[in-house]
């Protein structure tokens, strides 16, 4: 029996309660262990997009699966174990008195208890570097230390695949080699919405192109930076200077 891929969207369209339309019609498909960029300007319904893959939207038309269960009412809890979202802002993540407790809120709530916590949390926070971390507090640590806390907030609830909402932003040049480090390195599928186009290249062998609501386009990483028409019609733009090699 073939393996259901991690993420698949078909024809996805949603509309907010003011009339604004902003998906119309969206088919995507992540297979296991995939590592994919969601690239798109401003208001092109990225994050509409990521909002209904762990169901904090409901689809208006399509259906949403994440390694083959369908994201609905009665799948949800199991969907945002499988669905690990780590926000643009370390610090909406970030809450509890020391990094420890922040990494074992999630499973802990879902049940996961004793030795098998304990075993998740320190897996989670060794797999991004911050184990040395577990008793300190979270506000006394780096923007960079607090954005790998929080995808440890993650890894430990052991997803299906890992939703990064701009990564790199905010991040010095040092914390944002140390990340990309970190992420190649995870055994996981990996859906990274981000502007940062050289990231994107760095990390990514496939992007797509989310525009107006639809996919606009969808192929290596490489060819669509080198397609200059390409991203000027979405306004998308490489930084001054850089050249993919």
């Amino acid at each position: 029996m073939p393996v259901p891929p991690s993420l698949e969207v078909s024809r996805l369209a949603y509309a907010y309660p003011d009339g604004t339309q902003a998906l119309f019609g969206v088919d995507l498909r992540v297979e296991r262990g995939e590592r994919v960029a969601l690239l798109g300007p401003n208001g092109a319904g990225k994050t509409t997009l990521v909002m209904h893959l762990n169901g904090i939207l409901t689809a208006g038309h399509g259906t949403v699966s994440v390694a083959g269960l369908p994201v609905g009412k009665g799948t949800l809890a199991e969907i945002r174990r499988r669905v690990g979202l780590v926000f643009q802002d370390p610090d909406d993540q970030l809450f509890m008195p020391t990094v420890r407790d922040d990494v074992a809120f999630g499973p802990a709530n879902a049940g996961v208890t004793g030795q098998e916590l304990e075993r998740r949390v320190r897996d989670a926070l060794e797999r991004v570097g911050m184990l040395e971390t577990i008793d300190r507090p979270p506000h006394h640590l780096s923007f960079g230390q607090r954005r790998r806390v929080a995808v440890a907030t993650v890894l430990a609830m052991e997803p299906e695949i890992l939703v990064l909402d701009e990564p790199s932003s905010n991040l010095d040049p040092a914390s944002r080699r140390e990340l990309a480090e970190i992420l190649r390195g995870l055994d996981v599928t990996v859906l990274m919405v981000t502007h940062d186009l050289p990231y994107a290249l760095e990390l990514c062998e496939r992007s797509l192109i989310l525009s107006g609501g639809v996919i606009a386009a969808d192929g290596p990483t490489r060819e669509i930076l080198t397609d200059a028409a390409l991203l000027a019609a979405h306004r998308l733009e490489l930084p001054y200077g850089f050249a993919p090699p």
